[in-house]
């Protein structure tokens, strides 16, 4: 069958519906109406296109014209009423099918990233959505100021830039609890790296965690939460980066593992300071400054808009308190260790 031939059971009875509609001038009545929906809806399914089919409409209206021309407006409206009517059915079995599309995607989407389905079977779905699972993927993931869904205008800016540059390239764009996501095959980090560059750009200075490439149909899973960990540890140590990559940052998931040796840590290293007057903040913002800046006390006093004398004196009454000198090779590991266990604990507020 080639494009152009239509079976008839798409034009059942629209000569006939033509033929009495010319003659006696009426209208289409509902069930008629109703049957050219339906056999529009039939003829989407079976995957025909609009134009032939509204073609074969005109063709077999045209052979059945009246011949004479105090029928010809009520005919000319009836085939208006039919095509209108095919047309509508037509609309609405497509509609469906997009739906149907839509939901198959999300579906497989929240299987994929958090495994709950055979990974066999979810391989196979993977290649109807163009992904081969049996290779390495890496994972990106971005927030902004705003919740996202597939349909919004960010998302498909970001997609656009995507496509325009690397056509599909097996990578899937989408969209999960408001951020936006790009898999990607792991051997193609130019991909993820123009991904964070456009979705900061779209999200107004959204930020933006990269996840290692891992192999296999678990291998997205993984990049997936190792990217949100990467984008909760950023939130909780306030790193501003706007592209963070997950294995540049591999030490704080490992810091961050056992929680109640963090805990002692930060509490017998830096539960002195809560004795000071003022409380422990500006003691531990002091320390953090202090290590952010690569140790250099002048750098450390700009950042906190003090003196170089009064950071010394900050300094030193962290260490009368401790008993722990930051300038001193020998204590800055531990000390620089427990601060960065204390924001990760949220401590003192958040810690015990």
């Amino acid at each position: 069958m080639t494009e152009r031939e239509i079976p008839e059971m798409f034009l059942d009875g629209c000569a006939e519906i033509l033929t009495e509609v010319a003659a006696t001038g009426r209208r289409l009545t509902r069930d008629e109406i109703a049957s050219r929906r339906a056999l529009g809806e039939r003829a989407a399914e079976a995957g025909f296109g609009l134009r032939s089919l509204v073609g074969a409409h005109l063709s077999a209206a045209r052979a059945a014209w009246p011949r004479t021309a105090d029928s010809a407006e009520a005919a000319l409206a009836a085939v208006e009423q039919v095509v209108d009517a095919f047309a509508e059915g037509y609309e609405r079995a497509q509609r469906m099918a997009v739906r149907q599309e839509e939901a198959a995607r999300r579906e497989f989407i929240d299987d994929l990233l958090y495994g709950r389905s055979d990974l066999g079977r979810l391989a196979e779905r993977a290649e109807r959505f163009g992904l081969r699972l049996s290779q390495e993927h890496a994972v990106a993931v971005a927030r902004g100021p705003a919740a996202y869904d597939e349909g919004d205008p960010v998302p498909r800016q970001v997609e656009r830039a995507l496509i325009g540059r690397f056509g599909d390239r097996s990578i899937l764009l989408t969209t999960k609890d408001g951020r936006l996501l790009c898999i990607a095959p792991g051997h193609q980090g130019e991909v993820l790296s123009h991904f964070a560059k456009q979705a900061h750009a779209a999200t107004d200075g959204g930020q933006v965690a990269i996840g290692r490439a891992q192999p296999g149909p678990g291998g997205v899973v993984q990049s997936y939460e190792e990217a949100l960990s990467t984008l909760e540890f950023a939130e909780r140590l306030g790193l501003d980066d706007p592209v963070l990559r997950a294995a540049d940052l591999l030490v704080y998931p490992v810091l961050a593992r056992d929680r109640q040796a963090m805990a002692d840590l930060v509490q017998h290293t830096l539960g002195p300071l809560t004795t000071a007057r003022g409380g422990a903040r500006p003691l531990l913002d002091t320390l953090t400054a202090y290590f952010d800046a690569g140790c250099v006390a002048a750098e450390a006093a700009r950042r906190l808009s003090l003196s170089v004398r009064a950071l010394t004196y900050r300094l030193e009454r962290i260490h009368r308190l401790t008993g722990a000198h930051p300038s001193d090779p020998s204590h800055r590991y531990m000390l620089q260790t427990a601060v960065i266990g204390a924001r990760l604990l949220d401590w003192p507020s958040g810690g015990r």
